[in-house]
């Protein structure tokens, strides 16, 4: 089963805002168009990237998958065709670990950047991501692991 949820308002408040109301209003990723790959993720304020600037964005998202699944998280093509913005990781890997972490309730954040000649202009609700689902495998011989993820992004070193 996998489904995306709200982070719990005691993280948003930590990570966004106190704001209730938004809180209450944003939308969860969905697809587009009935062949979408893609889950699109909005932008929960307004805001300018100017050219060469890089900015860290709070979806106020966080999701619940298998195990033998990832989520990868690429800019919109339009935003990365139109604007040359690109994620300054190029591609987002989210396992199903980091559901629920103890350190950020496993509230996704992106980080885009703007190597565009022009600002890039969000609003509030524009769609700014997109995030796909993709099963993976693991070689047959590999040895158990124990360790389970403690924290968030960058906790395993």
């Amino acid at each position: 089963m996998r489904y995306f949820e709200k982070i719990n308002f005691e993280q948003f408040k930590k990570d966004i805002s106190n704001d209730k109301k938004l809180y209450n209003e944003y939308n969860l990723p969905k697809r587009q168009t009935k062949y979408s790959a893609g889950y699109d993720f909005e932008s929960l304020f307004d805001f300018t990237l100017k050219p060469g600037e890089t900015k860290k964005i709070a979806t106020g998202i966080k999701v619940n998958m298998n195990s033998d699944e990832m989520l990868m998280i690429v800019i919109r093509s339009s935003l990365g065709f139109r604007y040359n913005t690109r994620m300054c990781n190029q591609v987002g890997i989210v396992e199903s670990d980091y559901y629920n972490n103890p350190d950020n309730d496993g509230h996704l954040f992106v980080k885009i950047q703007n190597e565009g000649t022009d600002d890039l202009i969000i609003k509030k609700g524009d769609r700014i991501c997109q995030g796909i689902f993709v099963k993976f495998l693991t070689i047959d011989n590999e040895e158990e692991i124990k360790k389970e993820r403690t924290s968030g992004i960058g906790s395993t070193n």
